[in-house]
């Protein structure tokens, strides 16, 4: 999908002769975010125990989101209700800014961008936010897998392998194999099928399914060198990469070597000094997949100044057939 047509179509609505009428559709690709109560004891900790409706806990790098009570204020016909939030930049469906990671000199590549000049969350652009999605799904690779232990991951590699050596992730293959679709600006969106362990109720590593040990699929390293290696021989960068997984990395990639996360996080490392973005935690992908028109990412990304990413509202809107009137159509899929 052209953004200039969707620019023009569905936003500007000026200048369109050309342009023929369409159904959009519109994927939410983000997990709701849980909340809870703040604690009694320090205000800044949530109380697990007060869940705000149906909030479950989820496993991140960070605490859960606070949901503070809430201030009315009053006028003669009823009251206003408002909250205060306090949620970390990197739990849940968010996006990373290039400034997240600050590389050391060994780590640092050619023409890497100093850091220093990487972009925060309020820098990043509407065009970066934005850009056709190439669909990698190898969600049937990761269910084949599963279905060694009834369909449940292990940490264990010996009962499910979603380490780098194994077929049950992202290779560099699986890049190759759409390297005709990628081009500038282009999202690469992996499928993994992992987003239905999201919701594990608990938001300890050790138990969760989701984390899973860091055992879980994702993009490995030798995907990462791919993108990079397509990139080059085509004078391109893309805007960014996502996945209905853990870290976007495969567990293995972020684990690393030891135990003190040595040469770990692959896509991190090198992407960010790519100016790069990545998002985390999508879902919705098997609606996605089922999509036969071109699609494009939105990255609703919070615009707050010096910020190293986000919670993010992730949209996809398709194109569908042509529309037999001159409206152009809508539809909203979510779950």
């Amino acid at each position: 999908m052209k953004k200039l047509i969707i620019g023009c179509a569905i936003l500007l609505n000026v200048g369109c002769a050309s342009v023929q009428p369409t159904n959009f559709e519109f994927i939410d690709l983000s997990h709701p975010i849980p909340t809870f109560a703040p604690s009694e004891k320090d205000v800044t900790k949530p109380d697990l125990s007060q869940p705000i409706d149906n909030s479950t806990p989820i496993a991140g790098f960070y605490q859960q989101a606070i949901l503070y009570p809430t201030d009315k204020w009053a006028t003669n016909q009823g009251h206003f209700n408002s909250r205060g939030i306090l949620i970390q930049e990197h739990n849940g469906t968010s996006f990373n800014a290039p400034n997240h990671y600050q590389n050391n000199e060994a780590s640092a590549e050619i023409d890497a961008i100093p850091m220093k000049k990487r972009k925060a969350a309020h820098q990043l652009g509407s065009e970066q936010l934005t850009g056709n999605i190439v669909l990698i799904d190898v969600s049937n690779r990761v269910k084949a897998e599963l279905a060694r232990n009834d369909g449940k991951p292990s940490s264990n590699l010996k009962v499910t392998d979603f380490s780098d050596r194994s077929q049950a992730t992202i290779r560099a293959s699986d890049v190759r194999a759409v390297a005709d679709q990628i081009t500038e600006g282009s999202w690469l969106v992996g499928r993994v099928g992992w987003e239905q362990f999201y919701f594990s109720n608990t938001e300890d590593w050790d138990k969760s399914q989701y984390v899973n040990g860091l055992n879980h699929p994702g993009f490995t390293g030798e995907a990462i060198e791919e993108i990079i290696k397509i990139m080059n021989e085509k004078n391109i960068k893309i805007s960014g990469i996502a996945a209905d997984s853990f870290s976007t990395d495969s567990g293995q990639g972020a684990k690393g070597s030891d135990d003190n996360w040595s040469n770990a996080w692959p896509a991190h490392v090198r992407l960010y000094q790519r100016d790069i973005l990545i998002v985390e935690n999508l879902t919705n992908l098997s609606l996605l997949a089922q999509q036969q028109g071109d699609c494009s990412l939105m990255v609703g990304a919070l615009n707050h100044v010096g910020g190293t990413g986000g919670p993010a509202r992730v949209m996809a809107v398709c194109e569908g057939q042509t529309a037999d009137n001159e409206q152009v159509m809508f539809k909203h899929r979510h779950r």
